[in-house]
């Protein structure tokens, strides 16, 4: 066979050259402001519990008032589908999931509150407490994969006291062996980029001060007014503010009263459903994509208590909450009770459950390029691969049962989820 001849030009490889030593500053920007996922594990909520009312127990007691809800209002499977709407199909699997992940970690991420759910005098010893306490909870196994503190904000007012507070709780887990793997630290009231500017200073002094790796302390940016989603200029705040955290910020998250309530919103209609809450997110969203930072739902303050009729009203409000925002791509949100732990697993391993066999078949037909009645690209193996891990992270799917469907292990689904700046458009079907 002779050797084929190369096709004709016009240009010379002066050029080419000339024109990428030109984007050369661009693909050094686009690197630094848009890694993508940090491929670590997503939490499906965060819980907020008081600051002076965190115990040692309090996981354990989360979980076990959930598992008293479902022995009252739902004993089985039935029960809690006929309260959802739950296919019967889907029942069984769900039911008996939920009360596993209730059993084995009822909470994955849990925040003590020194905000807006803190009204004790002794801040000092509580913030000191709470650092021991976890601690605790991650030397002998028992604690949430993530744990933290959600600080006062850096309004003038608090300012002081919410610094003293950090210092107080940082210096503390350092005192006991060092900052676990799993802290977050949430920023609320966020209204300038900069206020999220100096969080980023402080977070340097205390590095400096205790001998800490550059950058190894993260934050959360909490949306809880309107002009963190529209500066006074017209620019959308909060992308200036993943902007100043520095590479720092690991998420953004919606507060659905306090923005809702900025914006004038009459009390019965504050909602994460509500068209001011969806604007935002959708703001947000867009100003994440690819930054690495993730967005959080908020929370329903409809709480699951009183007669199983109000229990299962609150159900399906808060079911149906978390099922829409998942469908919107917002894979984490607030509980505020341990009676809507039911239901945002319920919610969470239902919408997992049921796409997991269609993923796993057009992923599986993509990475064996085998065709099939649906033309996937590498953006949507991607999604694919990024919907059956987070299934894995929560319980509701196993990892035996993916790699069977899919004939992909887990380094192959973490492969195709987070490929390398330019393999989306490189990749040949």
């Amino acid at each position: 066979m002779g050797q084929q001849e190369k096709p004709a030009t016009s240009l010379t490889g002066a050029v080419s050259e000339e024109i990428s030593a030109s984007l050369v500053p661009v693909d050094e920007e686009l690197a630094r402001r848009y890694p993508g996922d940090p491929g670590t594990r997503q939490p499906v909520h965060t819980v907020y519990v008081p600051g002076d009312a965190f115990e040692a127990g309090t996981i354990r007691a989360w979980g076990d008032a959930a598992l008293a809800a479902l022995d009252e209002h739902a004993p089985n499977a039935d029960a809690l589908a006929a309260a959802l709407g739950l296919p019967g199909a889907l029942a069984t699997d769900v039911y008996t999931r939920v009360r596993a992940k209730l059993e084995r970690e009822p909470i994955e991420d849990l925040r003590v509150d020194f905000e807006d759910g803190y009204t004790a005098k002794n801040e000092d010893g509580d913030a000191a407490r709470a650092a021991r306490l976890i601690a605790e909870a991650y030397a002998s196994g028992t604690a949430a994969p993530y744990m933290g503190i959600r600080m006062k904000c850096m309004e003038a007012a608090v300012r002081d006291r919410g610094i003293r507070t950090l210092d107080v709780f940082l210096t503390g887990l350092m005192e006991a062996g060092g900052l676990p793997d799993g802290l977050v630290l949430t920023l609320p009231k966020v209204t300038y980029p900069q206020q999220v500017t100096a969080m980023v200073r402080l977070l340097e002094q205390f590095e400096k001060a205790r001998g800490l790796a550059p950058g190894r302390i993260g934050f959360e940016i909490q949306i809880e007014t309107s002009q963190s989603i529209l500066a006074a200029d017209g620019t959308a705040a909060v992308a200036r503010m993943i902007d100043a955290a520095e590479g720092r910020a690991t998420g953004l998250h919606y507060g659905t009263f306090d923005y809702s309530a900025c914006l004038g919103v009459s009390a019965a209609y504050q909602a994460s459903d509500h068209p001011a809450a969806d604007h935002a997110k959708a703001i947000m969203q867009v100003a994440a994509a690819g930054t690495g930072v993730r967005v959080s739902d908020g929370s329903t303050n409809v709480l699951p208590v009183g007669s199983t009729e109000k229990v299962h009203d609150a159900w399906r409000l808060h079911y149906g909450l978390t099922r829409r925002a998942l469908a919107r791509a917002y894979y984490q949100g607030w509980d505020m009770h341990p009676g809507h732990l039911p239901t945002r697993y319920a919610a969470v391993f239902a919408f997992y459950r049921e796409g997991f066999e269609q993923a796993a078949a057009r992923l599986a037909a993509y990475a064996n390029q085998a065709g099939g009645d649906v033309m996937d690209e590498p953006a949507t193996a991607k999604a694919l691969s990024s919907y059956l891990l987070r299934g894995i992270d929560c319980g509701a799917l196993d990892t035996a049962e993916v790699a069977r469907l899919t004939g992909l292990t887990r380094a192959d689904l973490d492969a195709f989820a987070r490929p390398r700046r330019g393999d989306l458009t490189t990749q040949a079907h």
